[in-house]
């Protein structure tokens, strides 16, 4: 017995077994979802070897966490310095502080003052207490206009909000700590405007919105797919057995990634922002798969009469061609595997899994429900042609008779996109994910304008941090990082000295300086231990004191001012260093630096490697190369359209549009392979003369219902992030190209070549 004739037997004589086991093996996989967790921290996407993410490990088991928080409060137009503002200030910070999930928190109620009393450096509480009258408040005031770099940190430019830098533990979950500062914030500063903002606030935030994201997507895509699928296949139980199969494939999809985690603990089976996709994509091509059983079962019911025998013949004729659609895409989202980005590996593999579970469905489970029903060959569905059937012959009709200008007219929409490529720019920068209006972009246009920026730069410095030598250099570092205009202040053990040299030196500016002597810099400290907590300095220097932290914060820069940017530190620092020193720069700002430089060598190489594979799958299977080569033309197509169109019209690449290639190339290989197996079968008993016009209207309708019900692409139009709407707008795109590209670019060159296609047997 063929394996062909295996999979006709189950679903024909052993119907009810097959839909039983196939039920049962969905719920045994689909269990996994209870173990699927949100994440969105863009650290845990780099390669562990990565150095900025070694740096960055580093700094956060020396110096604690560098993914904070930020609150900003008071009322605009208003003086922050106030009894009531700095008592509520005072309250915030002790429930902040009674949190378990928060490791330090830096405001004016717990920072310290470094002053001079009768000759000697006392250490005090910059607020001392919660009730401060109109002289204590005018003192913190004076306090902080004489030390202009501390005062960035924790007062806004206008003098209208007080910031506070919440820290969490190591290994906190984000949005737990994010939930645990929100709900504080909100319940002592109901009376204040307040702003949260820094790099642990959008992580935190980013899994619910997640969650609210894909929920409205899945609805609205499938609306749509139903409201397609119905309007053209006449028939409710048709449909519902289509969205069986999509249904299946996603619960065996989404179990899979959470087993994956339970088994491994990978951080590549996370679902990140970027997965918000994965539901919608996988929808589409389970539901490509579904359309082309029961559109062919239509055809083939309405000509033979006999629902066995239609079964028989439409899964004869359609279990090559889906197994291998099934093969190839697979192969085309296995690419990212090879990505150095993890959740795109995570990606691949589970939407991977996906794909073969419609594939099983859709040649098992679809046929066996199909076989079981009473169909009517009298209804509209099964003898009356639908509107789509009707416009594909009329596609037939233009290609058989004008295939030279049919092909001219493809390409040169192909050249239109050729010319946008150059146009493509590349952008990781996290506040370009969120429309203007919506609460974090606001909360980050705010801290850009109004704070110090919530964009980091770290550079952490080995060494005897007590050189007089090193805290110059790193001075000196710090000033130059300063001459950037999008860095609003840098801060190290290097202004603290300095801050401590002018305190004791009669409070005079011209002693802001770093003190010469290694013994002086040693009295400075020791000085501070007598009336401070050496503790203080924890986050700039480690506890050996054998490295050292400066920071520097930014507003929101493009990727090309990060590049610009991160080379001019890199050379300064090998400038004015000593090769023999380490020094390592690590922070958000180079995180995207580095991002983009992976996105785009993993997007280029996962278009490459799948179009090979697809082209060497296809040539092995039909047995000449011509065909593997065939494929790939409406793919390719597809793709410099669609990427040219991403060029014309600005949409930038990113580590979400980046998966775009993949999902062209996955969905549209579909189209041409089915093509190309209904020219070879045909071609075996139909005239030369008719055989294209027959090929492409009975391919061409499941091939445009297929496309135009995956319009459900579109749901990611309301997709809260940017990126996922422009991958929605663009997919609904490559669903046209890569249908119209199969049945103008590939059924006009085969047209043209039939000659030369069938003249050595297939």
């Amino acid at each position: 017995m063929t394996i062909k004739q295996w999979f006709v037997d189950q679903a024909l004589i052993h119907s009810r077994r097959t839909i039983i086991l196939s039920i049962l093996a969905t719920l045994l996989i689909g269990s996994g979802i209870r173990f699927l967790i949100m994440d969105d921290d863009m650290m845990k996407m780099l390669p562990k070897e990565l150095e900025s993410k070694i740096t960055w490990d580093a700094i956060q088991n020396e110096f604690g966490s560098t993914e904070v928080i930020f609150i900003a409060f008071g009322h605009q137009g208003q003086s922050v310095y106030k009894q009531k503002t700095l008592a509520d200030l005072w309250v915030l910070s002790e429930k902040l502080g009674s949190l378990n999930t928060v490791d330090d928190i830096s405001n004016i109620s717990t920072a310290t003052r470094i002053d001079q009393v009768d000759g000697f450096m006392e250490i005090d509480d910059l607020q001392a207490e919660k009730e401060l009258s109109d002289v204590e408040i005018d003192h913190i005031k004076i306090y902080l206009n004489k030390n202009p770099n501390l005062k960035k940190q924790l007062v806004s430019k206008g003098e209208e909000y007080f910031l506070t830098i919440i820290q969490p533990y190591d290994n906190v979950g984000l949005d737990q700590f994010r939930n645990d500062i929100v709900a504080v914030g909100d319940s002592v500063l109901m009376d204040y405007e307040v702003h949260y903002g820094g790099t642990a606030y959008v992580t935190g935030s980013v899994p619910q919105l997640i969650r609210e994201d894909v929920q409205l997507l899945i609805k609205v895509g499938m609306l749509i797919m139903l409201a397609i699928l119905l309007f053209n296949l006449r028939s409710i139980h048709a449909v519902l057995m289509v969205m069986m199969v999509i249904l299946f494939s996603l619960v065996a999809m989404m179990g899979f990634m959470g087993w994956a985690y339970k088994i491994t603990g990978s951080d590549r089976f996370l679902f990140a922002l970027l997965n918000t996709s994965m539901p919608i994509i996988l929808l589409t091509i389970a539901n490509s798969d579904g359309v082309h059983v029961i559109t062919k079962f239509f055809r083939e019911f309405r000509k033979l009469g006999n629902v066995t025998a239609a079964v028989e013949t439409s899964m004869d004729a359609l279990l090559l061609p889906i197994f291998l659609t099934s093969i190839t895409t697979i192969a085309a989202f296995l690419t990212m595997v090879t990505s150095p980005l993890e959740p795109l590996v995570g990606y691949g593999i589970c939407i991977s899994v996906g794909i073969l579970w419609a594939w099983l469905m859709s040649s098992l489970m679809l046929p066996a429900i199909i076989s079981t029903k009473d169909w009517d060959p009298l209804s509209k569905a099964i003898s009356q042609a639908s509107i789509f059937e009707k416009f594909v012959k009329h596609i037939a009709n233009l290609v058989v008779r004008y295939p030279r200008y049919v092909f001219s007219s493809g390409s040169i929409l192909v050249l239109v996109g050729l010319m946008g490529l150059y146009k493509v720019t590349v952008d990781v920068n996290v506040a370009s994910f969120f429309k203007p209006g919506t609460e974090i972009r606001d909360s980050m246009d705010f801290m850009d304008k109004e704070m110090s920026g919530t964009m980091d730069l770290r550079v952490r410095i080995e060494g005897n941090i007590k050189d007089p030598t090193i805290l110059q250099k790193m001075d000196s570092l710090q000033n130059y990082i300063e001459t950037n205009g999008q860095v609003t202040v840098t801060y190290s053990i290097a202004n603290v000295v300095k801050q401590m040299h002018r305190t004791v030196m009669d409070d005079s500016l011209k002693y802001e300086t770093i003190p010469r002597e290694s013994e002086k810099v040693n009295n400075l400290f020791t000085m501070y231990s007598m009336s401070g907590d050496p503790e203080d300095f924890s986050s700039l220097i480690d506890y050996e004191q054998s490295s050292g932290l400066i920071t520097a914060l930014s507003k929101t820069m493009s990727t090309e001012d990060v590049f610009l940017f991160v080379s001019s530190i890199t050379d300064h620092i090998k400038k004015s260093f000593d090769a023999s020193m380490n020094i390592d720069v690590t922070g958000m700002i180079v995180v995207i630096r580095d991002m983009v430089l992976m996105v785009i060598s993993s997007s280029f190489f996962s278009i490459l490697i799948s179009l090979v594979l697809i082209c060497a799958i296809t040539s092995l299977f039909f047995d000449r190369i011509i065909w593997g080569i065939l494929a790939v033309i409406p793919l390719t197509g597809a793709v410099i359209l669609n990427f040219g169109l991403m060029g014309h019209f600005d949409i930038t690449l990113n580590h979400i549009t980046a998966i775009l290639s993949s999902i062209i190339i996955g969905v549209g290989v579909d189209f041409a392979i089915h093509f190309i197996s209904q020219f070879r079968r045909l071609s075996i008993s139909n005239p030369r003369d008719g055989l294209s016009q027959e090929v492409i209207q009975d391919v061409g309708y499941p091939i445009i219902l297929d496309a135009g019900s995956n319009m459900g692409f579109g749901a990611l139009l309301f997709s809260a992030f940017i990126p996922v709407q422009y991958i929605g707008g663009l997919m609904v795109f490559a669903m046209m190209s890569t249908s119209l590209g199969t049945l103008t670019l590939l059924s006009s060159s085969t047209e043209l070549l039939k000659d030369h296609l069938i003249k050595k047997g297939d």
